[in-house]
């Protein structure tokens, strides 16, 4: 195994530091309960020597009144260090996983797309917060207070050997290395394949999610008996993994086992011929043997907590990793302050972006004027750049070169936050969050009241839907909204953008997926939500957009035509492709009646 990083160790030592003071009660009552252990080992000694071979009962029942109170010493000192030390570990496993998920919040979302520390998805990032800070939990709560404990009652247990008999206390502590050698080498395979179970039991759980959340595909494609197998290998190869572990384990204890007891039997052995001889007595050898157990004992305690150590290290610099990741999306030391009333003008000026995983720009040298209130739409093939213009408008990104006013202020003057509050987003495929119907519409503003969410569901066509749900506003969503429609999901996100009011309206290409009397509800909501507002529409489909202000032809990263739907017939041939493809060749001047944007 890796030895851990001494950095990584001391940074989370460090953390601890607000928590000192409970630090050093915890210190203190594992010393008492270390002394208390050490103590009873001389209880022993006198137990026997002064009690039974004396024959003195009232000498036997002091000693074990005295014996009685360390016991109860002993367990008080344990208790109130469990307590502390499981608080100590707990309250750091939260208050990395906030510091973590605070941090995580401020990360762009290029981040989470590109980086690659999140190449294995959100999940993996996910299982840092959680899986992560458990092992750290375990460390700070358990096993440091372990390792402590019994490197006190090592060193205690070794000096009191010495002082009673030098030369037997050197055969134990050579032989303790001899004995616990066999386990440390049995330990680390069972470690390894306990992590080979885990991550074969993880594998089971990964395999049977993904096939019950796609349930409605396994019984489209009929693939039910192909599962049936596959998960079946899945199973049987953990059966096999677990099999192996605990024939490990079984091996270990077995050793463990024997271990101790030849050594306990040499040293009953070489001690009994010292009492036999007058050089040692009964009590003394019974202590002896106690002090021995437990110095041989805290050696494999101290073991494995060394391992501990190493998986919490691992643990800890991964998430470090998270939190040392810095920003690249950041507020100016002294932001600017937006005018108010905000007009809504949007300039784009030689606006170049490549995306971090790309070769080819996004965006080339691209320059838009918006005036404030006007209406635009954006249309071309995939990949030509419109959804990456209103990730630069909502400052998601940074362009390469050129800039991006908003009211004459260029974005990256302004601090992303109150830039974002005066923006508006629809997308294709809104997310809703486990909650309640009004905890998804308060995103869009956390003080509404339930006059104020009914009037936004009111005004996106939502309300009709929402009042027939069991509870209404207080109805349960689960998870991203599956117990909605589309068309119902959508309103609900126009609902939660009227409600944040805001000045500037993105849509990406909202009502795409819809069929036609949802889109025709969602269409009338859109209405309402840009009346008075600057706005910039992506759609596939020209006819929710031939109304505009002015459509906007992108191609490759530029703009290639400006214009009314009737201009943009007569000199873009893009354009008119679009329009012959979904209105037919004789339908597309014809079509500018259709439904307004």
């Amino acid at each position: 195994m890796p030895h851990p990083d001494p950095r990584i160790l001391l940074r989370l030592i460090r953390s601890l530091h607000p928590y000192r003071v409970r630090l050093a009660v915890a210190a203190l009552a594992l010393l008492v309960a270390a002394a208390s252990v050490l103590l009873l080992g001389q209880g022993l000694r006198l137990v026997i020597d002064q009690g039974f071979l004396a024959r003195d009962r009232g000498g036997l029942a002091q000693t074990l009144s005295l014996m009685l109170g360390v016991v109860g010493l002993l367990a008080s000192a344990s208790a109130l260090r469990y307590y502390l030390v499981t608080w100590i570990g707990e309250r750091l496993a939260a208050d990395l996983r906030r510091q973590v998920f605070d941090h995580l919040l401020e990360l762009e979302p290029g981040f989470f797309e590109h980086a690659s520390i999140s190449a294995q998805g959100p999940g993996e990032i996910a299982s840092r917060l959680t899986a992560d800070t458990s092992v750290l939990q375990t460390l700070f709560g358990s096993s440091i207070s372990l390792a402590l404990r019994n490197l006190v009652m090592l060193m205690g247990a070794s000096v009191l050997m010495l002082i009673a008999q030098p030369w037997l206390s050197t055969l134990v502590l050579l032989g303790i290395p001899v004995t616990v050698l066999p386990i440390l080498w049995f330990g680390r395979r069972v470690r390894r394949l306990s992590r080979s179970s885990q991550d074969r039991v993880a594998e089971l759980g990964r395999y049977a999610g993904e096939a019950l959340t796609g349930i409605r595909t396994v019984q489209a494609f009929t693939h039910e008996s192909e599962d049936r197998h596959d998960y079946g290998a899945r199973v049987e190869e953990a059966f096999d993994t677990a099999v192996a572990r605990t024939r490990q384990r079984a091996w270990l204890t077995g050793i463990a086992m024997l271990a101790v007891f030849l050594a306990v039997g040499v040293m009953l052995w070489q001690g009994g011929e010292a009492v036999l001889a007058g050089r040692m007595t009964a009590g003394e050898l019974s202590a002896f043997i106690f002090y021995a157990v437990l110095a041989a004992g805290a050696v494999a305690t101290l073991a494995e907590v060394a391992g501990d150590v190493q998986r919490a290290a691992g643990a800890a610099e991964r998430l470090f990793e998270l939190l040392d990741v810095q920003p690249d999306i950041v507020a100016p030391p002294n932001p600017m302050a937006l005018p108010s009333p905000l007009a809504g003008k949007i300039v784009f000026e030689s606006v170049s972006y490549t995306y971090p995983s790309r070769e080819e720009p996004a965006l080339k040298t691209f320059d838009l004027s918006i005036q404030p209130g006007e209406r635009v739409a954006l249309v071309g093939p995939s990949g030509a750049g419109k959804s990456t213009l209103l990730a630069l408008l909502l400052r998601f990104y940074d362009p390469d070169c050129g800039r991006i006013r908003l009211d004459d202020i260029d974005l990256r003057d302004l601090d992303p936050r109150a830039l974002r509050k005066t923006m508006g987003l629809v997308a294709q495929e809104p997310m809703l969050f486990t909650g309640t119907v009004a905890e998804n519409l308060r995103y869009g503003n956390p003080e509404a009241s339930p006059g104020d969410l009914r009037k936004a569901a009111r005004d996106a066509n939502a309300l009709s839907f929402i009042d027939a749900l069991p509870h209404g506003l207080d109805s349960p969503l689960g998870p991203g909204g599956v117990q909605l429609s589309g068309g119902q999901r959508q309103r609900l996100a126009i609902a939660r953008a009227l409600l944040k009011n805001p000045r500037v309206l993105l849509l990406d290409e909202a009502t795409s997926a819809l069929d036609a009397e949802s889109e025709r509800q969602v269409q009338q909501a859109l209405d309402r939500l840009m009346s008075g507002r600057t706005s910039l529409v992506i759609a596939h489909r020209l006819a929710t957009v031939m109304a505009a202000d002015r459509l906007i032809v992108l191609d490759q990263g530029r703009l290639v035509a400006s214009g009314s739907h009737a201009e943009l017939l007569e000199r873009s041939p893009l354009y008119r492709h679009f329009a012959e493809l979904q209105f037919g060749p004789h339908a597309a001047s014809q079509s500018a009646a259709s439904t307004p944007i």
